[in-house]
């Protein structure tokens, strides 16, 4: 069968811009979409640039865009894709730097990955700084280290995080992900943790997270590292690191709820950034624009029927122990 396959190029030492290359190539039964690139770099334009190794969706190396989404070129059927889309588009992956062709520069990647700390400091032996722990012993029963472990560094959900698209300064899901590995590890010192998780409350940390679930639908290995943002923010709020914007937003929304069975829209600004005066004046441009559409509801309106058994599932929540 001889396939259409639309490449995206970019030479920076001649190009301004990508744009878009069909190459047609005859194509076998059981072939992956980097079977098919090599045989392209190989039979038809030696130009095209790649990066792969193991070609067993163990090294991440050949993560790409394919047909819009983010996937192991390894492991993506030709077969498959043209059934579901008609047709096989590949770029490089998403907001990452293009160093030429489908290759991307991971160095801000690796950046984030280390700026959480991604060793163990041990409560037994305290760690000289860069040095990693070493140990004995782990929790093989907890399925987080299970999920998270087996991260191949990819870049697939940086690729696909839409957070990352319009703040390059967020940490990422990978890195955040890798952080929750060491949280969730018992051998962790209670201070370390508290010190991790204290990092992780700037502008640029766990609250940036939307929540999207991009990053836990393009990852090859179902590390789902949007559940581990969950989780550590769940541990900050245990913590009492409650001073962030992302923190006071789930209290005060949660309050609302519990105090009114409703979010009321009026109050909740405020339980947000406080009424300190520069808060206030960030706030009072979007609650002006509110309240001449009519927007804000009474923050004085009367609590909603069945307010007591609605309580009553909030408080069977908050006190239920979490699934492990």
């Amino acid at each position: 069968m001889r396939l259409t396959f639309t490449i995206q190029r970019f030479n920076p030492e001649v190009d301004s811009t990508a744009h878009p290359q069909e190459i047609r190539l005859d194509v076998g039964r059981g072939m992956t979409v980097l079977d098919a690139l090599i045989r392209i770099k190989q039979e038809c334009d030696g130009s095209l640039a790649l990066r792969y190794s193991c070609r067993s969706a163990i090294c991440g190396s050949c993560a790409m865009t394919i047909n819009g989404s983010e996937k192991l070129a390894c492991r993506t059927s030709l077969r498959k894709e043209l059934e579901r889309h008609g047709h096989i588009t590949v770029a490089p992956l998403r907001n990452l730097p293009v160093i030429k062709d489908l290759v991307v520069d991971m160095t801000s990647f690796w950046e984030k990955i280390r700026d959480v700390h991604p060793w163990l400091v041990s409560a037994a032996r305290p760690l000289r700084k860069g040095v990693p722990a070493q140990t004995k012993t782990r929790d093989h029963a907890n399925p987080q280290f299970h999920n998270v472990d087996a991260c191949i560094m990819c870049g697939a959900c940086v690729a696909a995080c839409t957070v990352y698209e319009v703040s390059k300064g967020f940490a990422g899901p990978a890195a955040l992900a890798k952080a929750d590995r060491f949280l969730s590890d018992p051998r962790e010192s209670p201070s370390a943790t508290r010190a991790r998780l204290s990092a992780l409350q700037d502008e640029h940390g766990i609250w940036d997270c939307t929540r999207c679930n991009f990053c836990v639908e393009v990852c090859p290995k179902d590390v789902k590292p949007m559940e581990a943002i969950v989780r550590l923010r769940r541990a900050s709020l245990e913590r009492g690191l409650t001073k962030t914007g992302g923190a006071r937003h789930i209290l005060g929304f949660t309050d609302l709820v519990e105090q009114q069975g409703r979010l009321n829209e009026a109050i909740m600004p405020l339980k947000v950034v406080g009424f300190a005066p520069r808060g206030l004046l960030r706030i009072l441009p979007l609650g002006m624009k509110m309240l001449l559409k009519g927007k804000i509801p009474n923050p004085f309106g009367q609590a909603l029927p069945g307010l007591s058994h609605l309580q009553a599932l909030i408080r069977r929540v908050r006190h239920a122990t979490p699934p492990a």
